[in-house]
């Protein structure tokens, strides 16, 4: 096999409105059963993810808040790669205002229009932390933590080198880790930009393009990676 491995990530590509459908979780089984394996990159908070999606122990690994945290669905330990959010970056945000507001165990989070407060919040406070932007979510992480980063932790531990990994997204924050990856997938609902860095664009939207991957992945492996644009 030229790809062992399909990083997917989760909001707009393997789910509509949070939910994976039947079809898409019966292609993900049929790809764990041709031997290769599965990586979850989202930037979904742990317990978000747990509640909305019931098939996470198909996944061998799920990089969970856009690159801060591994979680091993098969003994369900968790590992951050990052330090706990600073208490004063959370009270600063609750004194202005942001809502909604979620901290989870190394990401905070919220939603435009409240990136530019993050902003000054983080500079008044004298914060090396990056905010990450995400369609309409705005995500505030450690510096260097990324999806990239994170994914490159999960194949570590895995044993598996990123020229062997087929990644699958839709939005900005996908980006990264998809310029990693053996092979680049965008989904047909993906963002315009996305859609010009990859190597390939799926017919079908969301969980019916990932299906549609899946199906070519077994069909023929797929071919080499191209020439992405810089």
């Amino acid at each position: 096999m030229r790809y062992d491995a399909l990083a997917c990530d989760y909001d707009g590509t393997l789910a509509w409105d949070g939910v994976v459908d039947e079809a898409t979780q019966a292609a993900l089984e049929r790809l764990r059963r041709s031997g290769r394996r599965l990586v979850l990159v989202t930037g979904r908070e742990l317990d978000q993810l747990e509640q909305v999606f019931p098939g996470l122990g198909l996944f061998d690994l799920v990089v969970a808040e856009n690159g801060a945290l591994i979680y091993r669905p098969a003994s369900r330990q968790v590992t951050t790669l990052g330090e706990a959010p600073p208490e004063r970056l959370v009270e600063a945000l609750q004194r202005r205002g942001v809502e909604p507001l979620s901290v989870g165990r190394v990401i905070v989070a919220t939603v435009q229009p409240h990136g530019e407060i993050v902003g000054v919040a983080i500079r008044e406070l004298g914060l090396e932390h990056q905010v990450i932007l995400n369609k309409g979510s705005v995500m505030v992480l450690p510096p260097g933590l990324d999806k990239a980063a994170g994914l490159r932790a999960a194949l570590n531990e895995l044993g598996l080198a990123p020229s062997a990994v087929v990644g699958v997204g839709d939005a900005e924050n996908d980006e990264g880790f998809l310029s990693i990856c053996g092979y680049a997938v965008a989904v047909a609902n993906a963002l315009p930009a996305l859609k010009t860095r990859v190597d390939f664009v799926t017919r079908g939207a969301r969980g019916a393009g990932v299906v549609e991957l899946i199906d070519r992945l077994l069909a023929n492996d797929l071919p080499a990676s191209g020439v992405r644009p810089q």
